[in-house]
């Protein structure tokens, strides 16, 4: 009886190409293996090969990934997370208001896969069932605005709390800021909906508030909060939080959400000259900790790799506009109750305020020539026998005093 041979397994350079063509990160590779993400670094690497059971599960799957459905599934995957911007347009025929969802596939600049990114928004949704429309507007029937905001959270909220949680280290201020984010666009919906790019929009408000500078005052905040399992991703993500906030933002929208540097230099609100400086500089103060990193393709897929190992989840878009309304409704009543108390403050003034002037009260003046108030003398002796006589007869009974004739 002989042993058939095991699956054959590619060579070193050849397994991270096919992991990186089947978008997938080494942290999902080693789960589906059953290892660590070091470990599978260390196979692509070629430092260690896979052995026993680790070896042939990990063939089998390569051989999946570089099969004919693998690549169609590629292709699939790759071409829903190439579009990355959104256009909401508002329309109006007839007083009937339909909000229209339009994406296109943004222009990357590099060799960046953006499959193998991270960073790489959802793939649109399904169309969301239609509102019903007055007769003669059903050529005009869209979506509603909470599906048009709907459709933006889950296009653009899980990349957004990955790169939020590149920014601060810290993933619950990582879900916090995109869901405030979303909050603050789903109040101005209006202005947001006829934004040209949305999607940038809700970034530029997710990075403000992971990157505001008062979180350190609140207590929840203070607390540390475990690292990344593998120590390459700490290294990494200790690089990334040593950047000053400019710099860490250019580096992230430049070398992992894939910005040009005009856009990424308008996003920061800085000038391109200072933007360019500021990246540099990153790039060379990341390259100093990690020198593996010196090539941007290479620091791509690695803040690509940390985003992922997050495991960071999104809340439900219902649950964040309803977040939004109910913030909107307790500043709208606070602004009633502070109006009531400014009235009533106000009636309440006028009620008892003088109709007429009245003078004010002079000053207290000096009065002279009174003679000095004296206290009394010591009591003579006839008076002292007189008060002890008083004070023994009079709480004692019906006696009274009477005149003495002489």
């Amino acid at each position: 009886m002989t042993r058939s041979p095991g699956t054959p397994l590619p060579p070193p350079h050849e397994r991270r190409r096919l992991r990186e063509a089947g978008a997938l990160t080494r942290a999902r590779l080693a789960e589906r293996v059953g290892v660590r993400p070091g470990t599978v670094r260390a196979w692509e690497s070629g430092r260690r090969s896979p052995r026993g059971r680790n070896r042939e599960a990990y063939a089998k799957l390569l051989a999946a990934l570089a099969g004919p459905a693998g690549t169609a599934g590629d292709a699939e995957r790759g071409a829903g997370a190439g579009a990355r911007e959104s256009v909401f347009a508002r329309q109006k025929e007839e007083g009937t208001a339909v909000v229209t969802v339009r994406l296109e596939k943004p222009a990357r600049r590099g060799a960046v896969v953006p499959e193998a990114s991270a960073f790489a928004q959802a793939p649109p949704p399904a169309a969301p069932r239609r509102e019903p429309v007055p007769d003669g507007h059903e050529g005009t029937a869209g979506l509603t605005p909470a599906q048009a905001f709907d459709a933006l959270y889950a296009f653009c909220a899980p990349a957004l709390v990955r790169q939020a949680y590149l920014l601060t280290g810290r993933r619950d201020l990582a879900r916090e800021s995109v869901e405030r984010a979303f909050q603050r666009a789903w109040d101005r919906w209006p202005e947001v909906a006829r934004d040209p790019d949305p999607a940038g929009w809700v970034r530029a408000a997710a990075y403000e508030w992971a990157l505001s500078p008062w979180h350190r005052w609140r207590r929840h905040d203070r607390r540390a909060e475990p690292p990344p399992p593998d120590a390459d991703d700490r290294a990494l993500l200790d690089a990334l939080l040593r950047l000053p906030p400019p710099y860490r933002r250019t580096l992230l929208l430049y070398d992992g959400v894939g910005l040009g540097l005009p856009e990424t230099a308008a996003e920061t609100e800085a000038s391109t000259r200072a933007a360019a400086g500021r990246l540099t500089y990153a790039r060379e103060s990341v390259a100093a900790l990690l020198p593996e990193l010196s090539d941007p393709d290479e620091l791509h897929r690695r803040l690509a790799e940390l985003a992922s190992t997050g495991r960071l989840r999104a809340a439900e878009p219902p649950e964040v506009r309803g977040g939004s309304e109910r913030r909107a409704r307790f500043w709208t009543r606070a602004a009633v109750a502070f109006t009531v108390a400014l009235i009533g403050t106000t009636a309440l003034t006028l009620r008892t305020a003088p109709t007429r002037y009245e003078p004010p009260v002079p000053a207290g003046e000096t009065v002279r020539g009174v003679p000095p108030r004296v206290a009394p003398g010591p009591l003579s002796e006839e008076r002292r026998e007189l008060r002890d006589r008083l004070r023994e007869e009079l709480p004692g009974g019906p006696e009274r005093l009477a005149p003495q004739t002489r």
